[in-house]
């Protein structure tokens, strides 16, 4: 049955965000749903290799804390929760969350898995298919190819939910599709609403990043102050069944949610903004305006929508190498001249070895990192230097923190607290994919 209003919430913004802000939102919000976003570009490639090594897994490590915290507030308030957390296997992770649910004591929850994102072996039936950023070929990344996810849109996750699933689980969906997907199923809007969809779209892309909208990442002690950042809340959004939208976030909550924080976050990752491709629709946010209503209330009108593309944008990750690193720090008189030496001795004993390396970077943290060495700036007490390289060969990488590490004892004076890592490399390409190739499917996870 619809409704006419639904109140969304943003229970997480990144794979690794806070937990207690989504149980504040599932417990005092007065939610009709819970929306966790947490899947970065890289993020299903690295979930593949994962359930490579281990069937089983393949979803995103937090998942399962993060909704048993959430299941039981969310079934006894009848909120329905949405996530792309299922990664590279939301078949898997639909089980563990009906199997998590049954633990806890719970009813069992009717689990719909959003599958067919997964268009891996259509691109390798494709090769002729166009990188974005080149041009050239897929096919000359198809022997590196560890994934390749099309992002799917809001009306599959419309399926999932008039399939009456209590907990939607997906892999590759784009960010604002998975508010949408609930505002047409709560709302009952066409999918070929295009106004609606515009004031929707803007609504999922302001809530995706969840803190960022009530004073993550806009905090500037004494310019741009934001109280209370640790307990920062999460936002939520009432929209109406006519596409008006308020913001909110939970009374007593960390954090502020007023234009300010809305106009940077209507601003993050908009390559266009009279043109922002989603699977639903292209925004155009050039006459979007915010209007405070009050504390922590905000809304916004002018946002327009042309109809959605024939293409699903797709993520390619690839297997690009290795990163090998090492840090280590001195302090006192004459700090940067020993790190200086460090750096050249590592560099030598590197080439000595028989080593070459298609990138590498120097950093003395605190000076360099960001802006370069630069000229007349006083030189710092204390510095630490870092190395790192890339290189196809994994021993080539791992010796990198090896000599680094080896400085403790054949290096300059003072040296200290010395750090290795070694990590693979998953590049991420992209390209169009046509629509009419992609089947998306919902199946309900019944087992006990």
């Amino acid at each position: 049955m619809t409704k006419t209003r639904v109140r969304i919430g943003a229970g997480a913004g990144f794979s690794d965000d806070r937990f207690e802000p989504a149980l504040e939102l599932a417990e005092r919000g007065e939610l009709d749903y819970l929306v966790f976003e947490c899947l970065a570009e890289r993020t299903i490639a690295r979930e593949t290799l994962s359930r490579i090594k281990d069937p089983e897994t393949g979803y995103t490590p937090y998942m399962r804390d993060r909704l048993r915290m959430v299941m039981p507030a969310c079934m006894q308030a009848g909120i329905r929760i949405v996530t792309n957390m299922g990664a590279a296997n939301p078949l898997g992770a639909a089980r563990v969350i009906r199997r998590d649910a049954l633990s806890l004591g719970l009813p069992p929850p009717v689990v719909a898995a959003v599958v067919g994102d997964d268009v891996t072996e259509i691109v390798r039936a494709h090769p002729e298919l166009r990188l974005l950023d080149t041009g050239e070929p897929v096919e000359s990344l198809l022997p590196r190819m560890a994934a390749a996810n099309a992002y799917l849109g809001a009306d599959i996750v419309r399926e999932a939910l008039a399939r009456d699933a209590q907990i939607v689980v997906t892999g590759r969906v784009a960010d604002p599709s998975m508010f949408v997907g609930c505002m047409l199923h709560g709302l009952g809007w066409s999918y070929d609403d295009y106004p609606r969809l515009a004031a929707g779209t803007f609504t999922g892309h302001l809530l995706e990043c969840a803190a960022q909208l009530t004073g993550g990442c806009f905090a500037d002690p004494g310019k741009k102050d934001v109280p209370d950042m640790a307990r920062i809340g999460f936002p939520y959004a009432d929209v109406d069944a006519d596409g008006s939208v308020r913001l909110g976030k939970v009374a007593g909550s960390g954090g502020r949610l007023d234009v300010a924080t809305c106009t940077e976050q209507a601003l993050y990752e908009i390559h266009d903004p009279a043109r922002y491709i989603t699977p639903d629709c292209v925004l155009d946010i050039t006459e979007a305006e915010f209007e405070q209503l009050g504390p922590d209330r905000v809304g916004f009108r002018g946002t327009r929508a042309a109809p959605r593309t024939d293409t699903y944008k797709v993520v390619v990750g690839y297997h690009d190498g290795w990163i090998g690193e090492g840090e280590v720090g001195y302090a006192g008189p004459n700090a940067v001249a020993r790190a200086r030496l460090s750096e050249q001795i590592v560099r030598e004993r590197l080439k000595l070895r028989g080593f070459s390396y298609p990138e590498i970077r120097v950093d003395y943290i605190g000076m360099s990192s960001l802006h370069g060495m630069g000229a007349g700036r006083p030189e710092p007490y204390e510095v630490r230097l870092r190395v790192a390289a890339r290189s196809p060969d994994r021993k080539a990488a791992q010796a990198v923190g090896f000599e680094m590490r080896t400085l403790n004892v054949n290096g300059p004076a003072g040296g200290g607290g010395t750090l290795e890592a070694l990590r693979e490399v998953i590049g991420v390409r992209s390209l169009l994919l046509p629509r009419h190739l992609v089947h998306p499917e919902v199946v309900i996870e019944e087992r006990p």
